[in-house]
């Protein structure tokens, strides 16, 4: 049946000089069971063992069964484990050489519902984590890491031994890829961020390869969730109806991008609100326009511009072809959704660049590679400077104001985060000094404004960064600097957020009608922007005490909890996330208390900010927390957040059997007294 041996190394079966084609099977090996492993799949002590196609010479399988114990001296070798490899091909892991990996170690480890293995280097940090999520003694999860960080996850989500799932993690990105047919190749994107749908893209043209495409393009399907008006959902329909066949077209013919070009960065605006009600939309739906994807092909850089990207749900589309004609990059759109007209850019990966701002380009990306290397922190502030002095360089020779604007923006973004994270202190001043400048010239007043905000920013980030920082004198300075930004650039896209750090402040320093005054100024002077959602919310909630309480939201199957449904009963509303370590803490106290108060009508109702759904019902499924919970995607800047403005976690409101408001931030700690009030 096949050819090699079947040998048991510690709980996993390990196949040697084995190739079977075709799909898993599975064979009987007679033996006893080791009398250390509790095997659950077993008849007349023979053990069921799958073959997998992708299995080479001593390599662990992809899923086989493995034991809740382990015997000493019966792991297999860290080598072997090293062996595997991620399905997808574009994962950047840790991948030893020989000489490391006869040093790595392989241990077996347990936590509540799985066991696996964890493959370790020298210095303890982990390199691969195998694991078996759901106790039937069968891996399911294969974890890649590198610099200790998992960045790529192969999942078998049903459980029959073929990965059918793959995530990224990290430093390795954000995407979600689902496999439907089992076959290795991703058929549909669960979640997927706009620089990586231009990734895609940018592979697809470099690849010839249309099913890539499709798998980031807006189809007709999705165009109800958008929530357009009828002409413009018309509008859209026409637009997208021939969208794959046309990048058929555009890939059987074009000579521009080669398989040896490679996507290098994301260049576009900040992203913009349609809100709900414009021209009949019935939700909000945020859009990237004027979208570039940076490109080099050897030592040639360019730009391919990319159009507008939707959000639809936790994945960006694309509604646009890609344009590699140069005598129409000029033309690309006036956007669709903004019609804000997209300057003339040079022809991408041909040429049309100049010279020098090629060599810088090309020397960016060099600096970006070994920064990623940086083994102290003034090694990576040395990094941080030069890349800020090529980037400012770029900005120099760019080819149109709008080029200018968009490498100028770039530069504030990374320094200033480069500032508040500890690695280029420096960077605080380099800020101050652009501002300067820009202040100096009429016509970059609103870049001044944009470099202005961020060079706050990180001047704050880098204060309370200091060992004998003053935080009384810190946060009041940061609050007059907040106030004298408004007050200069009250028109600025980046006043909204003032506004709404300021509300903040107010509202935690206890002055809650200032809060209030914040709040509204945003709502009356930004009522488009993400921060106007947000603020009106914490509003709401603010003015909330005594008044009936409207909540409604889905759970992770799609669901419907409506607060209303919990008449006659006190209900908490409480408001977690996996990573919020005292949310977890509340969760005990309130699971202990419906024990106590449940029969005498009190009752709660989770609301979770996780990123997905996953992370949320794996916590409560593991800490059988049996209350329901409300999940809808955008986290903390999801609707559920948004519309009671939550601005930190836990967050918990206690609501009477009329419905009514009586607590808008109940502590764990009085939780109890308040019930003793309320409950009969």
């Amino acid at each position: 049946m096949f050819g090699g041996t079947v040998h048991l190394i510690g709980k996993i079966a390990v196949i040697g000089s084995c190739y079977q084609p075709g799909p898993p099977k599975e064979i009987m090996v007679s033996g006893a069971a080791p009398a250390f492993c509790n095997w659950r799949s077993y008849e007349d002590y023979g053990m069921k063992i799958r073959i997998f196609p992708r299995w080479v010479t001593w390599q662990i399988a992809l899923a086989l069964p493995i034991c809740a114990t382990v015997a000493v001296g019966a792991n297999p070798s860290a080598e072997q484990a090293l062996q595997l490899a991620p399905l997808q091909t574009d994962v950047d892991y840790a991948q030893p050489s020989n000489d490391e990996a006869a040093k790595c170690r392989i241990r077996a480890e347990k936590e509540k519902g799985g066991v696996g293995w964890v493959v370790e280097d020298a210095n303890g940090m982990t390199l691969r984590r195998f694991f078996d999520t759901n106790g039937d003694n069968v891996v399911d999860q294969w974890a890649y890491f590198k610099d200790g960080l998992e960045v790529y996850r192969d999942i078998d989500s049903d459980s029959n031994g073929k990965a059918d799932q793959y995530r990224w993690f990290h430093t390795g990105g954000s995407r979600w890829g689902l496999d439907k047919d089992e076959d290795g190749r991703i058929d549909a994107w669960k979640a997927i961020s706009p620089e990586e749908a231009t990734a895609e893209i940018v592979a697809a043209l470099a690849n010839r390869d249309a099913e890539r495409f499709a798998r980031v393009a807006l189809t007709t399907k999705e165009l109800p969730s958008l929530g357009l008006g009828k002409e413009k959902n018309e509008q859209l329909a026409e637009k997208v109806e021939g969208l794959t066949a046309g990048f058929e077209q555009l890939i059987a013919k074009q000579k521009t991008v080669s398989p040896q070009t490679k996507w290098l960065q994301f260049s576009g605006n900040q992203p913009g609100v349609v809100p709900e009600g414009t021209a009949g939309s019935t939700k909000d739906l945020r859009v990237y326009e004027n979208v570039v994807a940076i490109v080099q092909s050897g030592e040639a850089h360019g730009q391919i511009p990319i159009g507008t990207l939707v959000e639809v749900g936790p994945v960006w589309r694309v509604i646009d072809l890609p344009v590699l004609d140069a005598g129409k990059q000029g033309e690309v759109a006036i956007g669709f959704f903004f019609r804000s007209p997209l300057a003339n850019r040079e022809p991408v990966v041909a040429g049309g660049q100049a010279e020098e701002a090629q060599k810088f380009l090309a020397e960016l990306e060099k600096v970006d590679s070994a920064a990623s290397q940086a083994a102290t922190s003034e090694e990576l502030a040395k990094f941080n400077a030069r890349r800020a002095d090529l980037v400012e360089q770029i900005a120099d020779q760019a080819a149109s104001p709008e080029d200018r604007a968009m490498w100028l923006r770039q530069l504030a973004d990374t320094v200033s985060a480069a500032v508040q994270s500890g690695a280029y202190p420096d960077g605080a001043e380099r800020l101050e000094a652009l501002f300067e400048k820009l202040q100096k010239n009429a016509k970059d007043q609103e870049l001044a404004a944009y470099v202005r905000f961020r060079q706050l920013s990180a001047a704050y980030g880098l204060s309370v960064q200091s060992p004998n920082a003053d935080f009384a004198k810190i946060q009041t300075d940061w609050l007059k600097q907040l106030e004298e930004y408004v007050a200069a650039y009250p028109k600025s896209p980046d006043t909204a957020e003032a506004l709404l750090q300021l509300g903040i402040a107010q509202e935690f320093a206890g002055q809650e009608d200032d809060a209030k005054k914040w709040f509204g100024r945003i709502v009356e002077t930004f009522p488009d922007s993400l921060a106007a959602r947000k603020a009106a919310g914490a509003k709401r909630r603010l003015d909330s005490v005594g008044k009936t309480l409207e909540f409604q939201g889905k759970n992770a199957a799609g669901g419907s909890i409506d607060l209303a449904s919990f008449r006659g009963k006190v209900v908490l509303i409480h408001y977690w996330a996996t990573w919020c370590e005292p949310c977890k803490q509340d969760m005990t106290t309130i699971g202990e208390l419906l024990g106590k108060y449940g029969r005498s009508g009190f009752a709660a109702i989770g609301v979770n900010v996780d990123n997905t759904a996953e992370e949320m019902s794996s916590y409560v499924r593991q800490s059988r927390i049996a209350w329901p919970q409300v999940f809808e995607d955008g986290g903390l800047e999801g609707r559920p957040a948004q519309e009671l403005g939550i601005l930190t976690l836990p967050t918990m409101l206690l609501v009477d059997q009329q419905g009514q408001v009586v607590n808008r931030n109940v502590q764990a700690a009085e939780l109890e007294r308040e019930l003793k009030r309320l409950v009969r």
